[in-house]
This record gives structure tokens, C-alpha cells and sequence, in this order.
């Protein structure tokens, strides 16, 4: 490597491809230094980058200064600004999940009032349609097999569920739920 930006231009004008040859390396070393994140990807962005940005500002370069200077420079720039888009998204990220979090705690939190809701229902019932309602919604059995097994006709275990389920559809909508069968 050479020293100063005269030593890299032919006829006034940068020599990229001799620069691209001795400071690859030197790029990597910087990024490699300053961060062990980033992806094969964006330290392949952030050298062919730096290449770019040194090209384009090729006006400004000083001729006795020296060029490892700048492409130090300007790689740590490039470095500290994909650090810094890569937290922005990972913060945002964060965020979106405290929000589907936040959601999923108020769904549980209306799931609850809900059951506590049916509960109190369910304790103010007759022992029979206790019954009925736990073999029907808790052991999920058929209204035959819950009407043979408490010796009832299947009409009857038909008609005490569709009470029950209007005085649950009514308390809820009464507390402020929408009723949904699901």
C-alpha cells in the first residue's frame, strides 16, 4: 500500500481498480473490528460501498493526505450507519411484538371475564343442567350419549342446552359481550 491519493491517480484521475486490489483487505479488517453482527451480505455491501463513495467524492480528496485515512473513515461511517438501521428495525420489531403481546393479554384478560361470567351462571343452575352442561361442553359428549347417561330424553338435554345457552347469551350481552358459539 501506498501512502498518499497522488500515489493512486494516473493522469489525474483515481486508479480505483489498483485501490480495490491493495485496500480490500484493509476494508474488511476495519468492519470486521468495529463489528461481528453483521451479515457476509451487508460486510460485502459496506466494501463495495466504500469503493463507491471514495470514487464518487474523488473531487475532494486531498493528494497529500493519506488514502487509508479516508477509506477508514469512510467505512466506519457506512458501518456505524447499517448498525444503525439494522437496531431502527430491530426496535421496531421489538415493538410489533409488545403490541401482539399487549393484544393476546386483552384477548385472555375478555376470555376470562367471559368464563367467570358463565361460571356464575353455570353455579346458579339446577344440578341437572349442571350436568348436562359439563358432559355437553366440558367431556364433549353427543346429546344421546349425555341423555342415556342421565336417563333423559335426547328432546330434553336439547331444550335444557338451548336455555342455558340464551341465559349465557343474554348475561353476556348484558356485561357487554358479543355471544359467539365458537
Amino acid at each position: 500500500m501506498k501512502e498518499g491519493i497522488k500515489d493512486y491517480k494516473i493522469e489525474n484521475n483515481l486508479n480505483l481498480e489498483k485501490i480495490i486490489n491493495e485496500y480490500s483487505g484493509y476494508v474488511y479488517k476495519v468492519i470486521k473490528n468495529m463489528s461481528f453482527s453483521l451479515s457476509n451480505e451487508d460486510v460485502e455491501e459496506i466494501v463495495s460501498d466504500t469503493f463507491f463513495v471514495l470514487w464518487k467524492n474523488r473531487e475532494k480528496l486531498e493528494d497529500e493526505r493519506k488514502l487509508s485515512s479516508y477509506i477508514a473513515g469512510i467505512t466506519r461511517n457506512l458501518v456505524r450507519e447499517k448498525q444503525r438501521k439494522q437496531e431502527n428495525n430491530k426496535n421496531i420489531l421489538d415493538y410489533e411484538d409488545v403490541l401482539k403481546d399487549d393484544l393476546k393479554i386483552d384477548m385472555l384478560y375478555e376470555q376470562r371475564e367471559k368464563i367467570s361470567i358463565i361460571e356464575n351462571i353455570v353455579k346458579s343452575m339446577k344440578e341437572e343442567d349442571i350436568m348436562i352442561f359439563k358432559l355437553y361442553y366440558y367431556s364433549s359428549k353427543k346429546i344421546k350419549e349425555i341423555a342415556k347417561e342421565l336417563k333423559i330424553t335426547e328432546f330434553n338435554v336439547k331444550t335444557k342446552l338451548y336455555r342455558i345457552r340464551k341465559k349465557v347469551r343474554k348475561e353476556l350481552i348484558k356485561e357487554g359481550y358479543s355471544y359467539d358459539r365458537k
